[in-house]
């Protein structure tokens, strides 16, 4: 298991440098970042679905920053999978290019919780028809229109899929699965926790000190969990566990939580793999 911080990769806390070397071609998904981050609408999006979640259903985060980290490290993971030889399905099996893939990946990260401009309960469906709208609006400027159905197609795909109701029929989708769950360090659980409380939902909402994603040993990906408090295990085992199974990575990705803390007298789980 590797503790640096740094691989000539990238950074293995997962943020996606456009600049670095990568083991797919990324020329169009650097393009397509650049737009993203200009894009008002989009923007406009990330700041709104926090309304309903935050505001309103008193849960975590689901913004800007949460997009952030699920893109960048959707991204990452992408990347690890590709130097470790794995097949993605979603753009080829439409005809697209392999470039595409990072393309699809990316949007479908962006655009994943805008559903919660609806509501919070069922949001997955609602961002369907929000994505789709505003695919057909940004795709145009990169696809022609035979491209920019079967990209749109991928994408709203990959949406769908990231909560474990509906099952991913890609790598893709896969991908933006596992990464929604990878949101969870120290107070981003994506677990809902009580205000003020104690239970198990707020004890272990604290407890991931730190998520690193890294090429492993015996399978492509080895996503290593730190941290200070077995209660984290509950993150990890109702969260992660729930996002990895039938996610089409199952047999790629491997994942290790890491009880960091040093009272030999509290240690009840020093590690458990997935």
């Amino acid at each position: 298991m590797s503790n640096a911080d740094e691989t000539p990769d990238g950074n293995e806390r997962g943020t996606y440098d456009p600049n670095a070397d990568h083991a797919f071609p990324d020329e169009r998904v650097n393009e397509v970042l650049a737009a993203i981050h200009e894009d008002p609408e989009i923007n406009t999006y990330l700041k709104a679905q926090n309304v309903n979640a935050v505001t309103r259903k008193g849960y975590n985060d689901h913004g800007a920053k949460h997009i952030e980290i699920v893109r960048n490290r959707a991204l990452r993971l992408y990347d690890l999978l590709k130097r470790g030889g794995v097949a993605f399905n979603g753009a080829a099996d439409q005809g697209l290019e392999e470039a595409d893939e990072a393309v699809i990946v990316a949007l479908a990260a962006t655009l994943h919780d805008i559903g919660h401009v609806v509501h919070r309960d069922d949001h997955s469906y609602y961002s369907i028809p929000l994505a789709a709208d505003l695919l057909d609006r940004f795709l145009p400027q990169f696809y022609d229109t035979s491209e920019t159905v079967r990209v749109k197609a991928e994408v709203l795909h990959a949406i769908l899929c990231h909560h474990t109701e509906e099952e991913p029929l890609t790598k893709e989708a896969g991908v933006i699965r596992i990464a929604d769950g990878l949101d969870m360090e120290r107070g981003r659980s994506r677990i809902p926790y009580e205000k003020g409380g104690r239970g198990i939902n707020t004890i272990s909402s604290q407890a991931i000190e730190r998520v690193t994603l890294h090429a492993g040993e015996t399978k492509p990906v080895e996503v290593e969990i730190r941290m200070n408090n077995a209660a984290g295990v509950y993150q990890v085992d109702s969260l992660l566990k729930s996002k990895l199974e039938r996610s089409t990575l199952e047999e790629q990705v491997r994942i290790v939580a890491v009880n960091t803390k040093d009272d030999a007298e509290d240690v009840l789980v020093e590690r458990i793999e997935l």
